[in-house]
C-alpha cells in the first residue's frame, strides 16, 4: 500500500517526540511525522501511530551501519502489519565521520536493500536519504522516493529532474520562527554548524549547490538563511512551500526553539500560516 504523508509534516528528533506530540501535530493538520534517528525496533515509531488515527509517521532515517536490514524489516513488518498505509520506512547511509566501518557506501545501500526486499519490505513502503545524483538515482530505481537533509529548494529541483515524475520527494527544512534577524541566525548557525558542517556528506552537497568553502567554514549568513529559514510565520510558510514549488511532493519542517515551551506555540502559528485545517492531514 503506497504511503501518502500530505504536503507539509514535522521532523524532530527522537526524544523529542512523545504520544502526546504527535496528537497535537496531527490535530494541527501536519501528514507526517518524522523520527530523527529512528531506533530499529521501531517501537518509537508504534506508539507514535497509537496515539494517533490518521497522520503518517516516516523514519528519518534508520542508519544502515547501526541497524541490520534482518531486524529493520522484522520491525517495519510488525508496524505496518497494524497500521497500513501510515507508516514510511527512511533508511540512508549515514556519514563516515559517525562509523569507523563506512566503507563502499554505495555497494552497502545496494545491499541492504537487498536485504530489505528479502525482508519483505516492499519499495513503496521505504525511502532512502539521497543527496548526490547516484544515490538519488537508487532511490528512484530501489524505492518509493528521496528524502533529502540539509538542502534548499535548488537541491529539490535538481532532485527532481533525477527522480522523475511518481517518485516521492521529502526535502528536510529548519526553521525559526523568530523576526529578530540575528538572534534567528544564531540559533540556525548553532544548529548546522556542529556537527552537519563538518561531515564530508553534506560538505560535497552544498558545495555542489554553488557555496564555498568559506561559506561552510565560517557558516556565513548567506549559507545560514538558506539552510534555515527565518522570519515570522508567514515568511516561513512561504520557504517550506517553495519547496513545493520546486518539485518536492512533500516537505517536513524541523522547528528550532530556544527553549522547549516555544516549540508547540511555533508548531501552532506554522500550522495556521500554511492554512492547515484542523483535524485534517494536508
Amino acid at each position: 500500500m503506497a504511503v501518502a504523508p500530505g504536503r507539509y509534516g514535522i521532523w524532530a528528533v527522537r526524544d523529542q517526540l512523545t504520544p502526546e506530540l504527535a496528537a497535537r501535530i496531527e490535530q494541527l493538520g501536519y501528514g507526517a511525522i518524522w523520527i530523527g534517528s529512528a531506533p530499529p525496533d521501531l517501537r518509537l515509531a508504534e506508539s507514535l501511530l497509537g496515539a494517533t488515527e490518521r497522520v503518517v509517521v516516516a523514519t528519518g532515517i534508520v542508519n544502515m551501519w547501526s541497524s541490520s536490514a534482518s531486524e529493520v524489516a522484522a520491525s517495519y513488518a510488525r508496524v505496518a502489519g497494524r497500521y497500513p498505509g501510515r507508516f514510511l520506512l527512511g533508511v540512508g547511509i549515514g556519514h563516515p565521520e559517525a562509523t569507523g566501518e563506512y566503507r563502499n557506501p554505495y555497494a552497502t545501500i545496494v545491499s541492504y536493500l537487498d536485504e530489505l526486499d528479502a525482508g519483505g519490505v516492499p519499495v513503496e513502503g521505504r525511502v532512502l536519504a539521497a543527496l548526490g545524483p547516484k544515490v538519488l538515482a537508487l532511490a528512484r530505481d530501489r524505492t518509493a522516493g528521496a528524502h533529502p537533509y540539509l538542502t534548499t529548494p535548488q537541491h529539490t529541483r535538481e532532485a527532481r529532474e533525477i527522480l522523475g515524475a511518481g517518485k516521492l520527494l521529502a526535502p528536510e527544512q529548519k526553521v525559526v520562527l523568530d523576526t529578530d534577524v540575528r538572534r534567528a541566525r544564531a540559533l540556525g548557525r548553532e544548529k548546522v554548524r556542529n556537527p552537519y558542517l563538518k561531515l564530508s556528506n553534506y560538505r560535497r552537497n552544498l558545495l555542489r549547490l554553488g557555496f564555498t568553502e568559506e561559506d561552510l567554514d565560517t557558516a556565513s549568513d548567506a549559507l545560514v538563511d538558506a539552510l534555515v529559514i527565518h522570519g515570522d510565520a508567514g515568511a516561513v510558510a512561504a520557504g517550506l512551500t517553495a519547496h513545493l514549488d520546486a518539485g518536492a511532493d512533500h516537505v517536513c519542517a524541523q522547528i528550532l526553539v530556544r527553549e522547549e515551551a516555544e516549540y508547540v506555540p511555533a508548531l501552532t502559528a506554522l500550522a495556521a500560516s500554511l492554512e492547515l485545517p484542523a483535524g485534517v492531514i494536508s
